[in-house]
């Protein structure tokens, strides 16, 4: 699903090259505004991942306050592409942790380099949202309910075995799960041989990058982080 960019330019032309430029990237536009009321208005209807911000707008309100306002009811990535250079500026546009601040004329492979990473910073954010609970380490979260492993933002793939291990391991951190729980747990209706147990293991480290799982020998396994 591509991400959704809203802009916000007081200037007809500019924002209609921005949207032309920004849809030729493969982002969806969900809409233009010039005005600090209209950008607040569409952000709360549209819900758009990043928005391209200017800092002077038409009206009393200028670019970084409307964003404030934006930021106290959702947490969106703002990249502001602005003429303005001063300190004053620059200070108070920190204040809304923007993802960029490009300045005008801007340099089109810049504003494609910041929306990239806006954009991945916001889907990583909204991951980490969607799949809950229990977080790894920096990379890594995991979902029990959903059997749901993300890296870095990315969801990876899965199997069901993998998934109820997983979960089982988490579920017994830093002690050891034995073999026969683990057997039982998995395959309760069928004898296993020790390849197969072995093998699931293998592929599900592998997909954590061969960390957090210890092999307590002649015992079972054991989740550390």
């Amino acid at each position: 699903m591509s991400t959704k960019v809203m802009i916000v330019e007081d200037e007809s032309i500019v924002a209609m090259e921005l949207s032309s430029y920004v849809q030729g990237l493969g982002y969806e536009v969900v809409g233009r505004v010039s005005n600090a009321d209209d950008a607040y208005t569409m952000a709360m209807n549209t819900s758009p991942q990043v928005i391209l911000m200017d800092v002077h707008l038409k009206g009393e309100e200028d670019g970084i306050s409307v964003s404030k306002r934006i930021q106290l009811e959702k947490e969106i990535a703002v990249v502001y592409i602005t003429a303005f250079t001063d300190d004053e500026s620059l200070e108070r546009a920190i204040e809304t942790n923007p993802a960029a601040y490009l300045t005008k004329p801007f340099n089109r492979k810049e504003l494609a380099a910041a929306l990239k990473i806006a954009s991945k910073s916001q889907k990583k954010r909204e991951a980490d949202e969607d799949v809950g609970g229990i977080k790894i380490d920096s990379e890594f979260s995991f979902d029990p309910e959903k059997k749901a492993l993300l890296c870095c933002g990315e969801f990876i793939h899965l199997t069901r075995k993998e998934g109820e291990l997983l979960a089982l391991l988490i579920a017994s951190k830093r002690q050891v799960l034995d073999f026969y729980t683990l057997e039982n747990s998995l395959w309760p209706e069928k004898s296993l041989n020790e390849s197969t147990r072995r093998s699931l293991v293998y592929r599900l480290r592998s997909k954590l990058k061969h960390q957090f799982i210890e092999t307590v020998s002649g015992i079972g396994y054991r989740m550390v982080f």
